[in-house]
This record gives C-alpha cells, structure tokens and sequence, in this order.
C-alpha cells in the first residue's frame, strides 16, 4: 500500500508516525511535509491545494491511498476531483458537499437544527443586514459569541463582554472584511457558559468508530487569556468525560450527526471532528470540523494501539464496521512551542537545538524545515512535545521537562496545559 498524505504540520507528522507503523505500509509520502515527516517518510515539494500536480504524482508513484490532513483542500473539492479523475484512489477526507460542515458556520448550524443535533440558538447576517445583526446584538446578554461563515484558519471565532466593542468587530468583519471572504457572512450565537472538549469520529458515512477524546486550548496566554491560535497544547482523555456524559455525546451527538451524513447523501469517508461545550454535564456542539484537530491529533494518535491504516483501508471500501479499534487506557499531553510574537507577526528560521537532549516523547513537528544539517523554525507553531502517562499528571510532567530542553530564539509556551483540570 503505497499512501500520500497532504499537509505539513503537527497533525500531518502524527498522522505519518501513526501510519508508518502498520504492517500493510509499503511506501509513505507527505506534501508537502516538514523536518519531522522527512525522518519516517519521503516529502513531496507539491501543495495541498495543487491537485493538478498531486494527480500527476499519484499516477506516477501508483499510490494507493490519499490521506487529506488540513481543510482547505476538502472544502475545495480534492475528494471530488480525485473520484471523477482517478476513481480507483482511495480517499480519506469528505466530499465537497461533507465539507460544507466545516466550510460555512451557517450550514453547520442548519445541518444540526434539521437533525436534532443540540447546539447554541443563533442567527446569521451579512453586510445588507448590518444593522439587523447590531440590534440583534444589543437584544442578547454578554458575552457575545462572533463566527465567521468561511475557513479563517481558528482564528475566526470572537468571544467579546463588551456590546460596543461586539458591535465594532461585527461591523469590521462584514464592512471592512477582517477576515476577508471568510466574514462576508457572520454567525451571532447565543453563549454557552461551560466547559470545553472535543469528540473524534472516524467513519465511512454509514457506521463510525468514536477516537479518543480531547481537550485543547486555544488563548496564547496562561489562564486561557489573550488571542486566539491554532493550539498551545491538549490532554487525552478528558478526565470529566464520566460514562454518563459520553454516552449523551454519543446518542445525542455522534450517532445523530451520522445518520445526517447518511440521509444527505454525502460521499463522506474520513474524519469528523465535533468541538462540544459541556454545560451542566449536557452536551452542546460549537462546531463541526471534517478533518482532526490540531494539536488533539498529536494527543489522540498515540493513544490509538490498532493499525491506522487498516481503519483507513476499511472506511474507504465502507467495511469501518469490521474494524476493531484499540484506545489504550494510558493518558497523553501535548505542549506546543511557538515562536516569539505568535499569533501576530514572528519571525521564521531560527535554529532549533536541544531535539536529541529529549527522552520519553514524542516530537511532533509543527512548522519546521531542514536546511543543510540544522533544524529550523518554519511557522508560529514549530513543535508539539507530547508525552504518554499512567494519567495526564504524570504525562504533563514529561511533556514539561521535555519542553525546557528544547531551544531557538524567541520559543515560547503555555505553563499551565491541564491546569485547570487538577483538584
């Protein structure tokens, strides 16, 4: 089996560490990858977006299997240009009309309304309804909740006390294009006050097997403060999903969702990520995402004992139902590093060191290049150190002390992952 896997950050080297250990592997690709997945793999100078050149490197290296790791490619359409082009290729990631879930708040929201899927009340407007959406505003209680419809790479959702500066930022986004096409459409929704994880489904839009679940954390700043990134850190399992709440998550969330992918008709094998707010042990979705998280993945793969690729091989041929999925009972914590100034401007290439003086983890790469013999710092997010424990106490603490041995120029990172679930 011959797989090409497209991406190029922490998620991405997971996934490959993940897949390289199977037994059915026979040559592993990423495109266009980094330090990390040119260590377990061979990376392809093709980008995620270029389905042209990646046709042209598929039928030539005859790959078996396509693994589609970050969403822009999805909500483009890859799955659908590769059924059309090269309908023999199996595909891991939804078709366009599945990555509408991801693609547009809106939809989403729509989607969960129709199948009874529990969520947060909302309302939907644009630039032509403006000042709708400002009185709209000032008939809801603080905090106000903001989403841009599009893709904004995480960084699209503001969560503001203040109604002048909620009305400011909402004029900014449909006026003055904050987060350009992503916000000509903005989602005011009502706020839940609770706590935060995320449920992982693998699933062949007919049956699904449920990944381990995670909590990540988003603010650049400890205690959950300042502005928003693609993640500073996450924790495996989630030590208040009780039997009683993933049951709910389950019957209430998982199983609902599925049977609306089955009744819409999407071509939809891959992943569904599905952020939840749990208010008063009740589950709420947020949002719905059509690929992993990031950094969950690099929590969630490493608890996973089953082969990877198997499950991939069994959702693509619809047979997800045979699989055995294996989560081991062991805990795992993820800490990420950023380079200075993230999630602002920072600056890039700076020599990392301090990658052999680490025991006891997983470094997963992030926004790394190899130049010459020396590692470099290549994204705001550059490495997610990731640890297994007995619980997510002990697999902090190797998380941590192998986060200190860990150096370039201007690195930064949260102190307090996991903090707030301690008592």
């Amino acid at each position: 089996m011959k797989v090409l896997l497209l991406g190029s950050g922490g998620r991405e080297h997971a996934l490959a560490w993940k897949i390289n250990q199977s037994s059915q592997l026979d040559k592993l690709f990423v495109a266009p990858g980094n330090a990390g997945t040119d260590q377990i793999a061979t990376n392809v100078e093709i980008g995620v977006s270029d389905f042209k050149a990646q046709e042209e490197f598929i039928r030539t290296e005859g790959i078996d299997l396509l693994v589609v790791g970050p969403e822009a490619p999805l909500v483009e359409g890859v799955q659908d240009h590769f059924k059309e082009r090269l309908p023999e290729l199996k595909v891991i990631g939804p078709s366009k009309a599945g990555a509408e879930l991801e693609g547009s708040k809106e939809y989403a929201k729509k989607f969960m309304s129709k199948y009874e899927v529990p969520t947060a009340a909302y309302r939907s407007f644009d630039a032509s309804s403006l000042n709708e959406g400002l009185q709209f505003l000032e008939a809801l209680n603080p905090p106000y909740v903001l989403k841009a419809d599009g893709l904004a790479a995480g960084k699209g959702v503001l969560i503001l006390k203040d109604l002048t500066e909620a009305q400011a930022e909402l004029k900014a986004m449909l006026k003055d294009n904050k987060f350009g096409d992503a916000s000509s459409k903005v989602v005011i929704e009502e706020y839940l006050d609770g706590i935060e994880m995320s449920c992982f489904v693998l699933t062949d839009g007919k049956d699904y097997k449920i990944l381990p679940s995670a909590k990540d954390y988003k603010r650049i700043g400890e205690g959950d403060t300042g502005l928003n990134t693609g993640g500073m850190g996450a924790v495996s399992p989630v030590p208040f999903a009780n039997d009683d709440l993933e049951r709910k998550i389950e019957e209430k969330i998982v199983k609902r969702s599925i049977n609306g992918i089955s009744k819409e008709g999407f071509d939809y094998c891959g992943f569904l990520f599905i952020g939840l707010m749990i208010v008063q042990n009740e589950p709420f979705v947020i949002e719905y995402n059509v690929r992993m998280g990031d950094p969950e993945t690099e929590v969630v793969m490493p608890r996973i004992n089953s082969d990877l690729l198997s499950h991939f091989i069994a959702c693509a041929e619809g047979k997800l139902s045979n699989e055995d999925l294996q989560i081991a009972n062991e805990s795992a914590t993820t800490v990420m590093l950023v380079s200075g100034g993230y999630p602002e401007s920072y600056e890039k290439e700076k020599e990392i060191t301090g990658l052999d003086q680490t025991a006891d983890c997983l470094l997963f790469h992030a926004g790394t290049k190899r130049e010459n013999d020396k590692i470099l710092s290549n994204g705001g997010r550059v490495i997610a150190v990731t640890a297994k424990g007995d619980n997510y106490r002990d697999a902090l603490a190797k998380s941590y002390r192998n986060a200190e041995r860990i150096l370039f120029d201007g690195r930064y990172y949260r102190k307090d992952i996991g903090f707030d679930l301690m008592s």
